[in-house]
């Protein structure tokens, strides 16, 4: 009798999980791996063609190549070529032969823009990190320690309830008051699920979310349509006339009126374009699928932590509309899942139960660890 005691307390000293060598603030992820992508490439690509347009642009030295007249001496086509640029502005007729302009200058200020796209892009992610994440973090860190100390409590209380029946002179008398106190939930620590349950009730984390979402899917629009607007009115026109007769030279008779130029750099800024154009169309089924998940339980982390006493939000039926904190939660939940140490073992609990003939007698890890140490084979029938 005294090595199955000792070999069952053996096994449920080891069933208790191990306090965390260091603290878990510093390894929370506060941020969905899709919406970590999201900002990566969302950021991070116009930032980068701007970087190459910029070197090109050093590199290359001068950005348009003007065809100036050969009697013109060397500063001369070098004061076309930098007017030109100053101005670039289209000098053209219309079918009626009456003279057009057209402004060209969205070509210059592309890089700028797409500088200005980049933090566009990043304010979404400051929205949430200074609104959302450090009333996030709070709750994942309490959520998780509670989640473990359920487990663990849950262990100790059959180790509790081992050593009672030990001591018990009447095994019959153990059992009716086990029986009753499963009955009137005397296993259950109600904090944690009241908290989740008071979570449910809150929609701040998930107001903040499906707005970051929401923003983020506008400035994405607003970019593809304003590339749309220049290819559709700029973007096909890489030679232009340019017209220097202003100022001093207005008067000048050697100085013919129009001057054709070229636009050295329109292919690069072309390619840019369609480059940051075709990322950020593929990126918006991206990011509609992230407020879309707001719209659907986890119920696979849920229905693996209905083997903890204080947690039958399933069982209780005490979900409702999805579009909540707690689902926010439980997504970022799953994202940490590695910092959750019970989840593991309450994930092979889960497999194990329904492996178990009788699993009509296990409802929570209590039954279960009861059923391990052994006090089920003096349970009387």
């Amino acid at each position: 009798m005294s090595l199955s005691h000792t070999a069952a307390e053996y096994m449920l000293s080891d069933a208790l999980l191990p306090h965390p060598p260091g603290s878990r603030a510093k390894g929370l992820r506060l941020e969905l791996p899709s919406d970590r992508l999201l900002k990566f490439i969302t950021v991070g690509l116009p930032l980068f063609l701007v970087s190459l347009a910029f070197a090109r642009e050093f590199s290359a030295g001068s950005q348009i190549s003007c065809f100036s007249p050969t009697n013109f001496t060397g500063k001369q086509s070098a004061y076309v070529d930098t007017a030109c640029w100053d101005s670039l502005v289209h000098h053209g007729f219309d079918a009626e032969g009456h003279a057009v302009t057209k402004s060209l200058w969205a070509l210059k200020v592309f890089p700028y823009s797409l500088l200005v796209v980049a933090v566009l892009m990043y304010l979404p992610y400051l929205l949430w990190r200074y609104a959302a994440v450090p009333a996030l973090h709070s709750d994942l860190l309490f959520i998780i320690d509670e989640l473990d100390k359920s487990y663990n409590r849950s262990v100790r209380l059959v180790q509790h309830m081992r050593k009672v029946q030990q001591a018990s002179a009447e095994p019959e008398r153990f059992w009716e008051e086990y029986e009753r106190a499963r009955q009137e939930r005397y296993f259950e620590f109600p904090l944690l699920e009241r908290y989740l349950t008071c979570k449910q009730h809150a929609h701040t984390l998930a107001f903040i979310y499906i707005l970051r979402n929401l923003l983020l899917l506008l400035f994405l629009a607003a970019t593809c349509l304003y590339l749309i607007f220049l290819h559709l009115n700029i973007f096909f026109q890489d030679e232009f006339s340019c017209s220097i007769k202003t100022g001093l030279l207005q008067a000048e008779p050697h100085v013919p009126s129009l001057i054709p130029c070229k636009l050295v750099f329109f292919s690069v800024f072309q390619l840019i374009s369609l480059s940051v154009g075709g990322v950020y169309v593929l990126l918006l089924p991206v990011v509609i699928y992230n407020a879309l998940q707001l719209c659907q339980w986890d119920k696979g982390l849920l229905s693996v932590y209905e083997m903890l006493p204080a947690f039958d939000l399933l069982s209780r039926k005490m979900l409702t509309c999805p579009v909540n904190d707690l689902n926010v939660i439980l997504l970022f939940l799953r994202a940490n899942i590695s910092e959750l140490t019970s989840f593991g073992r309450l994930n092979a609990l889960s497999a194990l139960k329904e492996a178990t003939a009788n699993k009509q007698d296990i409802d929570t890890v209590v039954d279960f660890m009861t059923l391990l140490a052994g006090l089920e084979t003096t349970k009387p029938k």
